[in-house]
């Protein structure tokens, strides 16, 4: 008998269903470690379930499906109800994944008895990769100011938007306080310590609250730069990824999950992160959908007065699609 996988994969919906077919079929193709395999279907258009639903059979490996959409940690946690492996993966169904990309985890993982080790997250589908997110600090500490104690949170990211040629010799293994949801491995144990992963959090600061908790019991995070996966973000955009999308960066969904972060860590909303957070409310919709909109009407001339009406258009739009999901 072939010997029980140590290791299980949850893939789940990020932001579209348009790269599903590419990235599942990535995955068999450029993974030689053996896994077990969950897939977590939250909603998607008929096309894409009937593709889920034949490749479940056909590769046996398990199908979860909701007729509704899902954030995803709700998606996460319906996958990880159904694990029963030493080790699980996180996974964008947004990801492209490298030859050797689990294996370089699995053996960080067991080298340093990490708690979760995180892969080098690249951005885009081109020759030169850039960097997504590789290893981090973070922690939250008491500013003290005369009688006054704030609980603050320092957050960096390093070597984000970096062309990853001109700094791979500064990529090592190392410890982190920081991992990405877009791909991580976790030992399945440690969720005995801190429950479920945080569904209060719709679709902001889910790696974040998930690093900070990971630290709270004692547990440690490490990079592995030499796991290398990439997020494939639009355009293109599939029409039927349209509403899925709108809800996942809708106005609603980040300041829902901004309120429930600074509550749960008590941090003060009128902190300056918190503030900037606000700020960039509805920016990955603006990036994807307003920005080439603006340069066709504008004929690739900043016009300011378009950006306002345009902007208020989208965001009354946006309104009304969350609503109606509601």
């Amino acid at each position: 008998m072939m010997a029980k996988p140590q290791v299980t994969l949850i893939v789940s919906p990020h932001e579209r269903f348009s790269y599903t077919r590419r990235s599942l079929e990535g995955i068999y193709e450029n993974t030689n470690y053996p896994f077990s395999l969950i897939y977590v279907d939250g909603g998607s258009p008929s096309h894409i379930k009937h593709y889920l639903e034949a490749q479940a059979r056909e590769r046996k490996f398990d199908l979860i499906r909701t007729n509704h959409y899902l954030c995803s940690n709700q998606a996460r946690n319906l996958g990880l109800r159904q694990v029963e492996t030493e080790y699980v993966v996180f996974i964008n169904n947004d990801i492209q994944v490298a030859p050797g990309w689990l294996e370089n985890l699995m053996q960080c993982a067991q080298q340093t008895e990490a708690t979760v080790v995180s892969p080098l997250i690249c951005i885009g589908n081109n020759s030169q990769p850039t960097i997504h997110s590789a290893s981090g600090e973070a922690w939250i500490y008491l500013q003290v100011k005369g009688d006054k104690i704030k609980r603050k949170l320092y957050e960096q990211y390093h070597f984000i938007n970096c062309p990853m040629a001109e700094v791979q010799t500064q990529l090592q293994r190392q410890q982190s306080q920081l991992a990405q949801f877009n791909c991580l491995l976790v030992r399945t144990a440690i969720f005995d310590k801190i429950g479920f992963l945080d569904e209060g959090l719709l679709s902001m600061r889910e790696g974040l609250d998930f690093g900070l908790s990971i630290a709270q019991v004692g547990g440690t995070i490490y990079f592995e730069p030499t796991a290398v996966v990439t997020y494939v973000p639009g355009p293109p955009f599939h029409l039927s990824d349209i509403p899925y999308f709108m809800l996942r960066w809708s106005d609603a969904w980040e300041i829902a999950s901004l309120k429930h972060f600074a509550a749960k860590w008590h941090l003060k909303q009128d902190q300056r992160y918190i503030k900037q957070l606000y700020q960039g409310l509805g920016e990955r919709r603006h990036q994807a959908f307003l920005q080439p909109l603006l340069k066709i009407l504008s004929s690739g001339q900043r016009k300011s007065w378009l950006e306002q009406i345009l902007l208020s258009a989208e965001r009354q739009l946006n309104h009304y699609v969350t609503k109606c999901y509601s």
